[in-house]
């Protein structure tokens, strides 16, 4: 039984992805500072929440856990979908005591952030107002690429996770084709994360310099990135806009599916670093570009998320829906 004291009104939060873990404390409604886990530094999530506990041991020992990692959430146990971890919540209550262990997709974390969003958080790319009452849909690509949709409700709202990251992605253009080809042939099929997300930037990187014929140095997301926006390899260039221009189409797709008129959140680790770049790029265009159904996406906002800690916004926000703590 836990003891009626302030440790009952502390909790653990974290959001687990495929590269970074990061971990905070929420006491009496205050989130203490966030924590930095690189995954590659420990074999298992158990070590690294044992290694977060063990250095917060002066800090209030959390009564119970809310968390988000970065893969499909079965029956408590998520194993995450780009590395080997498996967070499972009935082996978290056993070996630490939490008296609740909440596990969720990390896109369904970011979706119950949205509707605390504030226009500081935001740069609109694109659209007009949102509808008041239609579903919002959260879309971003980091170490994979994330979906999630937010309904509103009297009261509250309903949050569902997704998996559509992993459909097939389809080309909007005979290059983009060829680009898809090329990647079916080394992965068979081709789903959008295969293109949106760190490693799909650098597949779309290597494709492009084997249809051009070129022979630029190996580059990661990173420095992919950072030569695309500055203009210093052309291949880079090319795989950065053509990112962008599929994160549209993909984007506009997400929206017919929901009728996401409430807007489209384009959150994830890579495009927060490139806003300008992305304002400018062909997602918008790309976005809207659905033949007789452009009137119908015209009018529909999307947004680049710019909060970094947007997850733990959304778990704060469960919390509170959920009434733990």
């Amino acid at each position: 039984m836990i003891k009626a004291t302030l440790e009952e009104r502390a909790a653990l939060l974290a959001d687990v992805g495929g590269t970074n873990a990061r971990f905070a404390l929420l006491t009496d409604g205050e989130l203490g500072a966030i924590t930095h886990m690189a995954v590659n530094d420990y074999a298992t999530f158990q070590e690294a929440l044992a290694a977060y506990l063990g250095a917060s041991a002066k800090a209030e020992r959390p009564a119970h856990a809310i968390l988000a990692a970065s893969g499909a959430v079965e029956n408590g146990r998520c194993a995450l979908t780009n590395n080997s971890w498996i967070v499972d919540a009935e082996e978290l209550r056993g070996t630490h005591g939490f008296s609740i262990v909440r596990l969720i997709n990390d896109f369904e974390a970011v979706a119950w952030a949205l509707p605390r969003l504030g226009p500081r958080s935001l740069l609109q790319l694109g659209g007009r107002q949102q509808v008041s009452g239609a579903p919002l849909a959260a879309i971003g690509p980091g170490t994979g690429l994330g979906m999630a949709v937010s309904i509103p409700r009297p009261g509250g709202q309903i949050v569902l996770a997704s998996e559509g990251g992993h459909a097939t992605m389809a080309g909007g253009s005979l290059r983009e084709d060829a680009v898809i080809e090329h990647l079916r042939r080394r992965f068979g099929h081709v789903s959008a994360e295969r293109a949106l997300s760190g490693a799909g930037l650098e597949n779309l990187y290597d494709a492009l310099a084997s249809i051009d014929g070129a022979t630029p140095p190996k580059r990661r997301a990173a420095d992919i990135t950072r030569a695309g926006i500055e203009g210093t390899c052309p291949t880079s260039r090319a795989a950065v806009d053509m990112f962008c221009a599929m994160l549209g189409s993909v984007a506009g797709n997400l929206a017919l599916a929901l009728n996401a008129r409430g807007g489209i959140f384009i959150g994830g680790g890579i495009l927060r670093h490139m806003p300008n770049y992305l304002a400018a790029s062909e997602l918008r265009r790309r976005f809207e570009e659905k033949g007789r159904l452009r009137k119908f996406l015209e009018p529909i906002p999307a947004y680049l998320v710019l909060d970094d800690d947007v997850a733990f916004v959304g778990l704060r926000n469960l919390m509170e829906v959920e009434g733990i703590g």
